[in-house]
């Protein structure tokens, strides 16, 4: 990123600041779920001390549930380790404006312990470390993610005092494509767009989607690392604008029996002069480095699964016909397999289906690339295009549960060539965790199903 100017320019802000018109920054990192984790500082303070010297956490942030439980089992962090900081180092390319949040900026931070390592563990560095082996070939990932949400008329607060049941959604029916239907909540949807503009993000198009109050905002794929980033700014800010128009939102994989939230994920390479390295005269117009890469997509899709379904939830969505995919397969155009191409020349890409909209981004587009890496590096060659319905075919299938996700993270091969003995016992713990809280957990179905009848 150090040849593109930033979204706010560190002199920008200087001057921001000494006009009156910043007088807060957020410096933050995504955490174990994608969220936006950090501090927020009086913005003089921040350009005084912070800029140079950069600012500590609590390195339990790396090692907690989605409810900030402390819990066993990380090496990095525990009771025993007395629970210390790691650095949180200001990345001034990432430095931009909020403008849902008045008189605020906010940039990324990368994590180090106090000796300068790297917290290899962090999803950031995670992502860093592939680009790095990527770059090493002299290729660079570009990387577009597209957010299903659904939008609630109730306000995040009632939705907690009514246990998240009886909600309102936006729209009552499905709107997918509908113009009248995103109407209904054009405001809200007008603000996401405007305002991530402010930020930096490059919006693309807003549309309404199947489930009642469902809808996605696109933006332009850029580079990988950039792109994830401003996803997990996105999903932040996008809370935030819903929270002050008196209204939620949930990302969630799936909320309910109807379609579920998705994150597709679309990837190309690019050489140094930006030419697209997936197009060639091979069949299908793909390059031989394209056809190995989606190969690779395939060996590792099952390996690397807890990477683009993280949680319990996750898996609810990997149901026949409901355009979230069941099928190891790759296909042109074809909506029923995990992995999509689409495009042709310039716009070669692949599209992974796999991922809902609980996926942390860095983790997911870090697995994205170490899969293609491995089938470049073994040189495999891809299957036949699924070119039916995927569904139906006799292909092998995505896992239907977080455990068994788990249980192929934790004896992949292919996982700790590429990312280290470190990394997988790190999420292998995360899923470990989910997993114990979801079985000691008496759900709603139980209570009705049970209660009375049996």
């Amino acid at each position: 990123m150090a040849d593109r100017k930033p979204p706010l320019p560190l002199t920008e802000l200087r001057a921001l600041v000494e006009s009156g018109e910043i007088d807060t920054v957020v410096l933050a990192f995504p955490d174990m779920q994608g969220r936006l984790q950090g501090k927020r500082f009086a913005a003089r303070f921040f350009l005084d001390d912070v800029v140079e010297h950069g600012t500590e956490g609590c390195n339990y942030l790396l090692a907690v549930d989605p409810e900030m439980n402390t819990v066993d089992g990380y090496a990095m962090a525990s009771w025993d380790r007395g629970y210390g900081d790691f650095a949180m180092r200001p990345d001034l390319d990432t430095l931009r404006r909020v403008p849902w949040n008045e008189g605020t900026a906010l940039l990324i931070a990368d994590l180090a312990w106090h000796d300068g390592a790297p917290v290899v563990a962090a999803p950031r560095q995670i992502l860093r470390r592939q680009l790095d082996r990527l770059a090493e070939r002299g290729w660079r990932a570009n990387v577009g993610t597209e957010l299903e949400f659904i939008v609630f008329k109730d306000t995040y607060e009632q939705a907690w005092d009514r246990d998240y049941r009886d909600l309102t959604p936006a729209n009552q029916y499905n709107v997918d494509y509908s113009v009248l239907g995103t109407g209904r909540i054009e405001p809200l949807l007008r603000r996401i767009r405007n305002e991530m503009t402010t930020a930096g993000l490059t919006v693309e198009s807003a549309k309404g989607e199947c489930n009642p109050g469902q809808h996605e905002i696109a933006f332009r794929y850029d580079d990988a690392l950039v792109t994830c980033d401003q996803h997990a700014v996105y999903k932040t800010g996008a809370k935030e604008i819903a929270a002050q128009q008196g209204c939620s939102l949930t990302f969630m994989a799936k909320f309910n029996e109807r379609e579920g939230n998705s994150c597709h994920i679309h990837l190309s390479l690019a050489d140094a002069d930006g030419t697209n390295l997936m197009a060639g005269d091979g069949p299908d117009g793909m390059s031989p480095v394209m056809r190995h890469f989606l190969a690779g997509q395939l060996a590792a899709l099952r390996e690397f699964s807890l990477l683009y379904a993280p949680n319990v939830n996750s898996y609810k969505r990997f149901q026949p016909g409901s355009f979230a995919p069941t099928a190891v397969a790759w296909g042109h155009d074809n909506r029923t397999c995990a992995l999509r191409v689409v495009g042709h020349g310039r716009s070669m890409r692949f599209e992974n289906r796999l991922p809902g909209g609980d996926v942390n981004p860095h983790l997911a587009v870090a697995g994205l690339v170490a899969a293609g890496l491995y089938g470049v590096e073994q040189e495999l060659e891809l299957p036949e295009a699924c070119t039916g319905n995927a569904y139906a075919a006799g292909h092998a299938r995505v896992p239907t549960t977080l455990r068994e996700a788990a249980e192929l993270w934790e004896t992949s091969v292919i996982a700790k060539a590429a990312f280290g003995d470190e990394v997988v016992a790190h999420y292998l713990n995360m899923a470990r965790v989910e997993l114990a809280a979801y079985d000691a957990a008496v759900t709603d179905w139980e209570l009705r199903r049970s209660f009375e009848r049996l």
